[in-house]
This record gives structure tokens, sequence and C-alpha cells, in this order.
């Protein structure tokens, strides 16, 4: 203990407890969860409950029985309706944080309280937003009756029970568009690694987008995950927790881009004027540009909420309804109301794998920026 200073030895003693709690109630659950997802640990409803249960190690049986069981149609839902939901909740708080971002930065008269209200619906939870807007989207009350103020026939959307859908497509076909997203993802990496002049990034983002078109072209077509076709797309009963999702977070949006148009300097913006920029082309060529790393950011917090939203669903919609059924909430059902927890944990595990696949590329991009710097 010769090379350790007395600061050192505090910074450790202090940073311990938490370290060690850390690491067993996070990492250590996540641990125990992925283990629990490899065995049949509940799929016999006789040893669920047992103080001493049979538990069988079953490999990567769970996932599969997921993604190609004939009783898991569900879930395989939830999935597509959960990247529909990130899509739109994304596109809608970006887009409307900006633009209420955009009118307060030109100080309009009574600016902080209009600021105070934009930011109001994020100090609520999930569960208040979902009750308030369960209210509101009734069928027989909220929106639907708006049309009765100009005179017009009441609306008739089921905003949270309707059983349409759009955008449908096979699940069978999903490798062959994930392989198609991700080829198409590749080539763009490609391009830009090679104007910035990576050769090796460049080279190693090639071969793997021509790997994955060759997959595409030659394979994919032939691969099928079920016996037969089975079509899922966009529920309509999603519009309205949507709408709710945005209507909270896009204060959060605002303030980010708010912060971020206040950080611009204001020489910046005369130099573009002097340049002869109009405002189209201020906001075009130099804001924006400027706002990239803060949507970035709103990005990945964003799709990280959306990715595990539980509360707001169950509020809206309940447990029970398949059109507005999430991830997050098939988990919660799967293990402690009909107690397979097998499958439960799977479900947990698929989903801490697609909120890794958003947060680490940001934070290994975060921490290599960092080293640069320093």
């Amino acid at each position: 203990m010769k090379g350790l200073s007395k600061d050192r030895l505090w910074s450790i003693a202090v940073l311990a407890p938490s370290i060690i709690l850390i690491a067993v109630f996070v990492y250590g659950f996540i641990a125990r969860s992925v283990y629990v997802s490899m065995t049949d640990w509940g799929n016999d409803p006789a040893q669920a409950l047992a103080l001493d249960p049979i538990i069988r190690w079953v490999g990567l049986a769970n996932y599969q029985e997921l993604f190609s069981g004939f009783l898991q149609g569900r879930f395989r839902q939830e999935m597509i309706s959960t990247i529909f939901f990130t899509i739109f909740f994304i596109l809608g708080c970006l887009g409307l944080g900006l633009g209420l971002a955009l009118i307060l930065d030109r100080n309009p008269k009574g600016e902080g309280l209009w600021r105070t209200i934009f930011l109001f619906p994020m100090s609520l939870s999930f569960i208040v937003t979902g009750t308030i807007w369960r209210w509101m989207l009734q069928p027989q009350g909220g929106l639907n009756q708006a049309p009765t103020l100009f005179g017009a026939q009441p609306g008739t959307f089921g905003w949270l029970s309707s059983s349409d859908a759009i955008l449908k497509f096979d699940w069978n076909k999903l490798p062959l568009l994930t392989a198609s997203v991700v080829g198409i993802v590749l080539i763009v990496m490609a391009v830009r690694a090679a104007r910035s002049g990576d050769r090796t990034r460049t080279v190693v983002a090639a071969v793997c987008a021509a790997i994955l078109i060759v997959w595409a072209l030659l394979i994919g077509p032939n691969v099928k995950m079920l016996p037969a076709p089975e079509l899922h797309g966009f529920n309509l009963a999603l519009i309205g927790i949507i709408i709710a999702a945005v209507w909270q977070m896009s204060g959060y949006t605002m303030a980010l881009y708010l912060a971020g148009l206040r950080g611009i300097p204001e020489e910046l913006r005369e130099a573009a004027k002097v340049d002869g920029a109009n405002d189209l082309g201020l906001y075009r060529h130099v804001i924006f540009p400027l706002l990239a790393p803060i949507s970035l950011s709103a990005m990945i917090v964003l799709g990280h909420i959306s990715l595990k939203i539980f509360d707001l669903v169950y509020a809206m919609a309940g447990p029970d309804n398949v059109a507005t059924s999430v991830p997050a909430l098939n988990m919660y059902l799967t293990s402690f109301r009909q107690n397979q927890f097998s499958l439960g944990a799977a479900i947990g595990t698929i989903l801490l794998i697609l909120v890794a696949f958003v947060i680490v590329p940001y934070l290994a991009s975060q921490f290599k920026q960092e080293d640069g710097h320093a």
C-alpha cells in the first residue's frame, strides 16, 4: 500500500460500497436473469412456485419460442409495436420540442410563463399522464366530442381500442428486412468514413455491407421463422399512447434545444447574415448543424425510454389490451401472472439487448471523444 496516497485510499473507501452494491444488485441480478432465461423455470406449473423447484438448462429454447413459437404471436406484435412507437415517439418529441424552442428563442412576451407551461408535463409521472389521457381519449367523450363544439357529429375513432393496423408485413420477412436495413446503414457509414479518410473503417463497413447484401439476395428469401405467414403492423390504437408520450416528453427536448440555441454565439449569427444568409439559410447551414449533438443525445434518451415503456401503457390501456401491449408489459404478465419465470426473463434480456444497442455505441463514442480531448 506504499504507492497509495491518503486521498486515494479515502476515494477507494468512499466508492467501494457503491461499487459493491451496483455489482450485486444491478449486474448480479442481470446475470441471474440471463441465466434464468436459459432454463425451464416456470414451464411446468407444478414446479413454478415450489420451495425447491426442479430447474433444467434449456439453452436458447425460450428465445426460439418467443421468435418462432406458435403461442407467442403477441410478443412478436409487441416487438413491431415497440419499433413503430419508438420511431413516432422520437420524431414527435424532436419536432415539437424544436418548434417550441425556436418560438421561445425569439423572446416572446411572457417567455418564462410559456417555458414553465411547456415543461410542466415532464414533471408528471407516466401513471398520472396515462390517467389524464385515458379520460381524454374515451370513445364517448374527450377528443371524440370536440367536433360537437363546431356543430359536427362526434368522432368514433377508438383511440385505445381500435384493432385496425396499417403497414403490415409478414414476420417471416423480418430477417430479410433487418439485413437490408443494416446493410443500408453500413453503406452510409462506409461512405462517410471514406469522405473522412478513415480507410480501416471504410473497408470494414463495406465488407460487412457486402456480406449482408449477398445474404439478403441469396439466402434471406428462403429463411422462414414460422410455418405459415403471420402479419404484423402498426396498430392504430397506439396513436393515443404516442400522443400522450410526446405531450409529456416534448418539454424535455424543448429545454435541450433552447439551451443549445441560447449557447450559439450572436457573433456567429451576425457573421452568417453578413455573408448573405437569410433566416432559412441561417437555420439550415449554421444553427441546425450546431444542434446535431443535442439531437443525438435526445434521441438516445428518448429511445431508451420508449424501448422499456411500461407504466404509460398500463395506465392508458390496461394489461390485457393486445393492440397496445409492449414487451415490458408482457414480461410482467408472463412472470407474475403466468409464473413462467424463464420466459419472462428471456423477454427482459431481449429488452436489455435492445437498450444496449442504443446506449453502448453512444457511450463508446463519448469515451472516445474524451480520450481524444485528453
